[in-house]
Formats: structure tokens, sequence, C-alpha cells
């Protein structure tokens, strides 16, 4: 494992950012740029629902929207499976988690069990998003590319 950690931090040593290569990602299969476009909508309306009041009719509205972009970010990575050959990889196990929890936090919304929709809202987000991110910009990967490669 040590021989991938090296690498990886090989690359990030000789890391140039720059602005997003919109060529390539135009190149991208259709279902990544879903993937893409979902979860930067999802991470930037998810950062204005930890911002404002909750319970509220903007909160509400809101929130179904980002329960229907979480839900397509998640579906959409049952069909990329380019990295591991065809095959899902352990990434994947976060799909499953988000399409387990997600309904079970409209369901405990609708129930009025505040805390828990609460702790798995924010669960996901932060937990999710930020996992998610790290792994996406591991160097190789397609945001790596998009930004540093």
């Amino acid at each position: 494992m040590g021989g991938a950690l090296d690498d990886i931090a090989g690359a990030a040593a000789q890391a140039r950012p720059h602005a997003p290569d919109l060529a390539r990602l135009t190149q991208l299969p259709p279902v990544i740029q879903v993937h893409l476009y979902t979860a930067l909508a999802a991470l930037a309306l998810g950062g204005v629902l930890m911002a404002v009041r909750k319970g509220r009719a903007f909160h509400r509205v809101a929130g179904w929207v980002w329960v229907a972009l979480v839900s397509v970010t998640a579906g959409s990575t049952l069909f990329i499976t380019s990295l591991n050959h065809g095959s899902w990889s352990f990434i994947h196990l976060f799909t499953g988690w988000t399409l387990i929890i997600l309904p079970l936090a409209v369901l405990w919304a609708r129930r009025r069990e505040v805390a828990r929709h609460r702790r798995a809202m924010m669960g996901l987000f932060y937990g999710g998003f930020a996992i998610n991110l790290i792994i996406a910009f591991i160097p190789g990967r397609t945001m790596w590319s998009l930004f540093f490669g």
C-alpha cells in the first residue's frame, strides 16, 4: 500500500492548480457529467440549507430539491464502474448507504422526528460530501485531471 500512497503524494507534490479544463469536461461520458453536475448543485444547495433557518417553507421546498439531487447523484454512481474495470468499487458502499438513509431521513422529517432527521441529513451532507470530495480529488481521478492535470 505504501507504493500507491507514494505515487499519490508524488503526484500531489507536482500539482499545478488551474481553472477547470472545460474541453475535458465535455468529453466525459454523460453519466459522469450528470453525476458531477448534480453533486455540485447538491453541495451548493446543501450549504445554503445548512445556513438557513429550518422548518420554514424554503427549507422544505429546497430540501426536496436537495433530496432529488442527491438521489440522482448517488443513483448515477451505479453506472460509473470504469475505474474498477466494469465492477463496483469501495466508494459504492457510500451509494448504498445514501440510498438507504436518504428516504429514512425524509420519513423522519414527515414523522416530526427532527433530531433523527437532522443527524441523518447532516451526516449525509458533511460526511458524504467530505469523504467523497477527498476521494474524487485523488491524483489520476477525473476531478484531479480537471483541476490539476
